[in-house]
Parts: C-alpha cells; sequence; structure tokens
C-alpha cells in the first residue's frame, strides 16, 4: 500500500537546518570512503535519506530542490505515488523470473507500449519495433552495437568526440568525452572512429576525406549519435546535422543508432528527442528516465533488423516485472501530462536563463530543448571557465539547490518532469544570487 508523505511536496524552496554536510552525514561519508570503489565522483556531499517530487531530503533533515533528477532519471519525479503502487503491487506478487527464459505479463505490455511508439516506419504486419530489454544505459548501447554488427556482418564502427554511451568497453569505446573514461583501460574495441559532434562540416569530412582515404563505408556497420549529446555539454546540433547521418546511413547501408539514454522519455518535450527532427532511426537505445528510477534498459529496432538466434542477447535482470511495472506506468504518466509538461517548463527555464544570461557576461545563452538545458560560464576574458562552473555548481548545494555539471564549462538542467514554475523560480533565483556574489 502506498504511503507517501506529503511534507516534501508541500515545500517550495529548500531548507537547510545544518552546516552541510551534517553531522550524520559526514559519519556515512566516512563510512563510505573506507569501503566504497575510489571511481564514484561524488559532486556534492549530499547523502539522501528520502525524497518526494523534486524535494530530497539528507540524512541530518536538510531539503534540497533537485534539478537533477539522479541525472535525468526520475522523469516523473522522486516516488511518485503511481509509480511507487505500481511497483509495490508488482513486487507483492512476482519480483523476479528472468523474461530470458519466461514469459509474464509486464514485460510483453513494456514491449508493445515502447514498440507502438517507436519513431520507425510501420511494417506491412503493423509492427513498428522489437524490443531487447537490458539493465542499463550501457547495456542498451552494448546490445546496439551488438545488433548492428550482427545484422551487417560489418565491423567499423562512427562515434562522435564528445559523446557518453558508458563506461562498459563496448560503450566506453564508442565514448569520446573525458579521457579518465578511457585512460588504462586498453585495448579497446577495434574499429571505432570518431568524428566531431553536431556540424555538417564533420559530415563533409567524413564523407570527403575518411571515405575516401582510410575508411570505406561498405566496412561500416552503425553510426552512433546523441540526438543532443549528454555529457558532452547538452550540445544540440546544426539544423540538418541528423538528417543528413540519415541520408548517409541510408546511402551506404548503414545503420542509424541514436543513444537516447538521457534524451528520451520525454525529456525534451517529445517522448524521443529524434522526434524533434522527424528522422527515422533504425536503433535506438534506452534506460535512465524509463523506468522513473528503477534499472532498466532497451533497444529498440526495427522488426526487420533483430533477427539475432535464441541466446545470442539477453540479460537476466533485463526487463524485470518489477521494473517494468514502474515503466508501464511512467509512460502513462508522461503521455498523460508530463511529456506537454517538459516542454512548457523549458520554455520557462529557457527564458529565465536567458534573463540570468543578460545580467551576467559570464552566463552563455542557454540551449537545449524541453527540461535538457545547459548555460556555459565563462571568465573575464569571455573563456569558458571550468573552475567557475565548478564553484557555482558547489556553492549551490550549499544553498540548497542540487545541480550538474557537463561538458567543458556547462551546468546541466534536467529536473524531474514535474517541476513547476514556482520551482524554476526559486532555482533561478540562487542562481542569480550565486553569480551577483562570485
Amino acid at each position: 500500500m502506498v504511503n507517501i508523505s506529503n511534507n516534501l511536496t508541500k515545500l517550495r524552496v529548500p531548507q537547510i537546518k545544518t552546516f552541510l554536510p551534517g553531522p550524520k552525514a559526514q559519519a556515512l561519508i566516512k563510512r563510505d570512503d573506507a569501503v566504497a570503489s575510489p571511481s564514484y565522483t561524488r559532486g556534492s556531499p549530499l547523502v539522501a535519506t528520502r525524497a518526494e517530487g523534486c524535494m530530497v531530503e539528507d540524512v541530518d533533515g536538510n531539503v534540497f530542490l533537485d534539478l537533477t533528477a539522479g541525472i535525468a532519471v526520475t522523469a516523473t519525479g522522486h516516488c511518485h505515488p503511481q509509480v511507487i503502487e505500481a511497483i509495490q503491487n508488482q513486487a507483492a506478487n512476482l519480483v523476479h523470473i528472468s523474461g530470458t527464459d519466461f514469459y509474464y505479463e509486464p514485460m510483453v505490455k513494456l514491449a508493445e507500449n515502447l514498440a507502438k511508439r517507436a519513431p520507425f516506419p510501420e511494417s506491412i504486419d503493423g509492427l513498428r519495433a522489437r524490443v531487447c530489454f537490458t539493465n542499463s544505459g550501457a547495456e542498451s548501447v552494448e546490445g546496439a552495437l551488438k545488433l548492428a554488427r550482427y545484422y551487417t556482418k560489418r565491423s567499423r564502427i562512427i562515434a562522435f568526440q564528445g559523446a557518453f554511451h558508458g563506461r562498459t568497453y563496448g560503450a566506453m569505446s564508442l565514448t569520446g568525452s573525458k579521457i579518465v573514461q578511457r585512460q588504462g583501460f586498453g585495448p579497446l574495441v577495434p574499429d571505432v572512429t570518431h568524428i566531431p559532434y553536431g556540424t555538417l562540416a564533420s559530415l563533409d569530412y567524413l564523407e570527403d576525406k575518411l571515405f575516401a582515404s582510410v575508411l570505406p563505408p561498405d566496412e561500416v556497420a552503425a553510426i552512433v549519435v546523441e540526438a543532443i549529446q549528454g555529457e558532452g555539454g547538452y550540445i544540440v546540433p546544426e539544423d540538418g546535422f541528423l538528417e543528413r547521418i540519415r541520408e548517409i546511413c541510408s546511402r551506404y547501408g548503414i545503420l542509424m543508432i541514436v543513444d537516447e539514454v538521457q534524451s528520451g522519455m520525454g525529456r525534451t518535450g517529445k517522448l524521443f528527442a529524434i522526434e524533434h527532427w522527424g528522422v527515422m532511426p533504425d536503433i535506438i537505445t534506452l534506460a535512465k528516465g524509463i523506468a522513473s528510477g528503477l534499472p532498466l534498459g532497451a533497444v529498440l529496432s526495427r522488426p526487420e533488423l533483430m533477427t539475432w538466434p535464441p541466446g545470442s542477447h539477453a540479460a537476466t535482470f533485463g526487463g524485470n516485472p518489477v521494473a517494468c511495472a514502474a515503466a508501464n506506468v511512467t509512460l502513462e504518466l508522461l503521455e498523460k501530462e508530463l511529456i506537454d509538461n517538459a516542454h512548457q517548463m523549458g520554455k520557462v527555464l529557457q527564458a529565465g536563463l536567458t534573463e540570468l544570461s543578460q545580467k551576467f557576461e559570464q552566463v552563455s545563452l542557454p540551449r537545449g530543448k524541453g527540461l535538457m538545458v545547459a548555460i556555459d560560464v565563462f571568465d573575464a576574458d569571455g573563456n569558458l571557465d571550468p573552475n567557475l562552473r565548478n564553484r557555482i555548481v558547489d556553492k549551490a548545494f550549499y544553498q540548497g539547490l542540487l545541480l550538474l555539471s557537463c561538458g567543458k564549462a556547462a551546468i546541466r538542467f534536467c529536473p524531474p518532469l514535474i517541476i513547476d514554475r514556482d520551482q524554476i523560480q526559486v532555482a533561478l533565483q540562487i542562481l542569480t544570487e550565486l553569480f551577483e556574489a562570485k
């Protein structure tokens, strides 16, 4: 039975009651330091204990306004009552039996829900997609990479500088974001070529130079691209960029894989970000916001592509019944109101950030779509300033505002899709005060 307190959801502003991190938080951080992998980044010393909507409470009773959504994961907000009810009901009946070997209704229903919404052409038999479930975004990318190579019988892959697709070996080999994510882990998966992201000039270089000299197009299995580049800086590509990739792929028999792990599930004001450009890819990877916080991912492909035989690809926990139950309700909530709210509140957020940019020379104009928005931070000479960006994000935490960085000097805004106008104004006011006091 759902038992969610309304205390946090009634709050409209952060409430900081102790020094940060508080005594209980400090004690837990000390315990964590002794046993946790040092590979975790832990940008802010938040020790969360519960959360509702857009508000997160730490172990010392401090309450934060969350504009991170667990890195764009809690699409319906923290602990949405309908999602929690679905989780509880499913957990009371069937927690796990593995969809790789048996059948259960939540997994079939979710596959149907995703298949009928996938931005692929409708086939003769009425199908739009087949679905393979995974545990995470990186695992979805791994699956897409395997599928592309299996179907095309080609080995080469084209990816983009600045891209982030995950840290497992195949996904890491496609990633081009930060050197620390690759350094010391070689050799990586071979036959991956990176080119600059987002410009038509980059695609000219691909066709005119690489295809003509060192990269035979008939050996390329796939081009893997983020519709909007995430960790690379929330970069929206030039007009015509994604359409040109589609044209190149069609001309050379290459598969177009669109990574929607961060940009999908309503975040940009459409279910899939690629829909903003009317481009139909061949394969889509999903995770993050798909199940409002439960670990789940998916590979969607045009039906005729997913021809790999039984046993060739699967995951024990991929499509877990409880996660699928959460995802089915998440889809309902997204389509009922939250995709539209992401579109509308994205306008409010970008308008407020535009005012911030006009007031402070250190702040760029915002970029993005829906509630996938970023600003760059500059120094007095107009150069990107990661140190100032880091100080702003850090100081925001101490004012009760949770933010994330991305790119070289960008602050990203990826709040739960339930965020409202008042909460956005609170966040903007905190940012204004921080830039005034920088």
